[in-house]
């Protein structure tokens, strides 16, 4: 039966409604700033009414739960964009400090320096015989090679920046994994039975999977989509069983997490190896796996797989560039160095070649071809005194016996290279060929002249036979193994002069032969900026000049960065826009929670008066008892 202390109740009833309402109001007032929080609304209903005979009576207000105004949808495609934000911005970033080291747009750089490098060749063909010219020369491609070696050096010094990233990077997920897997055993005790809803524990793994989904492109997977439509139409809110995946690998399982390892031990180079690590203790590999989020993009520009042999990456930008550098190095290297075998020399020596002797060379890891190369022997006067054809067929190695299928063997054959019935003056009586371990340990080529000779002031070259009169139709002998180089080294990291010239530069040759004004080889230098030249990057092989393969990685890189400007200007439009369609759902406004304030102290208010009123009905009772 209702009475008047039924209607008190029903006063304090809505006090309790109000107050609710207003602390709930203040508390999203007070994180209107805090990153994740989801405003939240009190949702209330009618009390169980009693039962009259006058009919039922209204029995006040009851709160039913405080609630998250949050759309699950929305904000999938938040983190999911977020996830794509992140891994542009770190691609435009780094590709955009890349792109600094190629300064080619404004006239300065590797390829002014290459242009200079030739004109000095030219000027050297047009004074020979001229110390300072060689000085210069000397002066010019040690310029040249000191910036080949820093941009590469700068460009692996930024692969490494990324790769180290890696290691933090990785180690943060870790830990928000093990985060979430401990909210989410708060969440479900906090839940259990089907009690209130943890609005603020869900807050806090939200901003976890946001923040897992830019590092590494997380997805969260639950059981079911509960709507919460008395709130708002666009409220939603999943429940139930719960995973959170990269790829399929379940990093979050419930209230478990499995961590990623990451391990650099067994690269020289300190690139790092990442593994996902099963309950049953078994690494599967991830690095294929993660393609979005900033670790993605760490992959894509630090490269992917990790070669076990040479220890460098396979792939990705950064190594990208890396490759065609040293592929450009390397064509200029190998070429230069063919050519200026050619100068007539006392001695040359290879560099640390170190292959077995019996193996064919064009199948061995030097860039040798089928053809043929002369060695000629000049004398004192500069006078061509002999001559002798070596041939490399796919069975030719580097050493054998006399009149073998080898180098050795058809250098110190016994043959009449004159035709002159002399047995006293061809290349083998003038050669001695040496591929043994130096002092070092290191296994060269070297070839002199014997002591007889040498004392008399003979000389030989190596000049490559050309089919088709183009210097990359040749063996590239000399070339490949950097026989009497005028370049040291095999890739961008450390071209550099040859010692020999740089502590002396006017030992520098112009001619082949030492007759005065004899600049052939000089002109022969410069003819090879126009030749085209195989430059092989991985499974890729360019045909061009040395100046076309810089071009093409320098154009790379452009393309590169200005693909990923636009690429993050595209998604950060897309991003903006999606941020702004989540905070309009979940974020505080200020003027409607101030508006709320109002609506709950006039509701407060109403309350009291409730209350008062009662109070002087029961005055008016006892003072009639009275």
């Amino acid at each position: 039966m209702a009475s008047i202390f039924n209607t008190l109740s029903i006063g304090y009833s809505g006090l309790s409604a109000a107050q609710v309402g207003i602390n709930t109001t203040g508390n999203n007032i007070a994180n209107a700033e805090n990153e994740g929080y989801t405003r939240q609304r009190v949702i209330t209903s009618a009390a169980n009414p009693l039962i009259t005979s006058a009919g039922n009576v209204g029995n006040g207000v009851e709160i039913q739960d405080i609630k998250r105004v949050f759309d699950n949808f929305v904000f999938d495609r938040y983190s999911s964009v977020s996830a794509d934000k992140e891994y542009s911005d770190f691609e435009r970033q780094t590709l955009e400090e890349l792109s600094t080291y190629f300064p080619e747009i404004d006239g300065v750089g590797i390829k002014a320096d290459l242009a200079e490098y030739y004109n000095m060749w030219q000027t050297f063909a047009d004074n020979p015989n001229n110390d300072s010219i060689k000085v210069a020369l000397a002066k010019q491609t040690e310029t040249l090679t000191q910036h080949i070696t820093q941009t590469q050096n700068q460009v692996l010094n930024l692969q490494m920046q990324v790769n180290d990233q890696l290691d933090v990077n990785i180690t943060e997920v870790n830990s928000l994994a093990q985060q979430l897997a401990d909210l989410n055993k708060s969440i479900d005790v906090a839940e259990a039975g089907g009690g209130y809803t943890a609005n603020d524990l869900r807050d806090k793994r939200n901003v976890i999977e946001r923040s897992l989904s830019r590092l590494i492109g997380a997805e969260v997977n639950q059981g079911q989509l509960e709507s919460n439509i008395q709130i708002d139409s666009n409220s939603n809110t999943r429940t139930g069983s719960y995973t959170l995946s990269v790829n399929g690998f379940n990093l979050v399982d419930g209230s478990t997490y499995h961590p990623l390892t990451i391990e650099k031990g067994n690269n020289p180079y300190g690139f790092y190896e990442l593994s996902y690590e099963r309950q049953d203790g078994t690494l599967i590999p991830m690095e294929e796996e993660i393609t979005n989020g900033k670790i993605g993009a760490i992959f894509n520009l630090r490269g992917r797989a990790v070669d076990t042999t040479s220890g460098m990456p396979t792939d990705g930008v950064l190594q990208n560039v890396v490759s065609d550098l040293d592929a450009f190095a390397k064509g200029l290297i190998e070429s230069t160095n063919n050519l200026y075998a050619k100068s007539a020399r006392s001695r040359m020596e290879s560099n640390n070649i170190n292959i077995n002797p019996a193996t064919p060379l064009v199948t061995s890891s030097l860039n040798i071809n089928p053809g043929s190369f002369d060695v000629t022997v000049y004398d004192i006067d500069g006078n061509e005194v002999a001559k002798r054809t070596i041939n490399i067929d796919a069975a030719t190695s580097m050493s054998g016996i006399s009149g073998s299928n080898s180098i050795e063997g058809q250098i110190i054959a016994n043959k009449d290279d004159n035709s002159d019935a002399n047995a006293n003056n061809d290349v083998d009586d003038y050669m001695i060929f040496n591929y043994a371990p130096n002092a070092n340990g290191d296994i060269k080529l070297e070839l002199s002249m014997n002591t007889a000779a040498n004392s008399q002031g003979y000389t030989f070259a190596v000049v490559d036979n050309l089919p088709d009169n183009t210097f990359a139709s040749g063996t590239n002998f000399a070339g490949a193994i950097g026989l009497g180089s005028f370049f040291e080294g095999t890739n961008a990291r450390d071209i550099r002069l040859n010692t020999q010239y740089r502590n002396n530069p006017t030992q520098l040759h112009a001619g082949y032969s030492s007759n005065a004004g004899d600049n052939r080889v000089a002109l022969d230098m410069v003819q090879q900026q126009f030749e085209s030249y195989k430059f092989q990057v991985g499974n890729e092989q360019y045909d061009t000049t040395t100046y076309g393969m810089f071009d093409i990685t320098s154009t790379y890189v452009g393309i590169s960065t200005n693909s990923a400007i636009t690429r993050n200007e595209t998604v950060s439009t897309q991003f903006n826009a999606t941020e702004m369609e989540y905070n309009s759902i979940t974020k505080v406004s200020i003027d409607e929670e101030m508006t709320n304030l109002i609506k709950y102290q006039t509701s407060y208010g109403a309350a009291a008066k409730v209350i008062t009123t009662v109070d002087q009905m029961m005055q008016t009772l006892l003072g009639i008892k009275q």
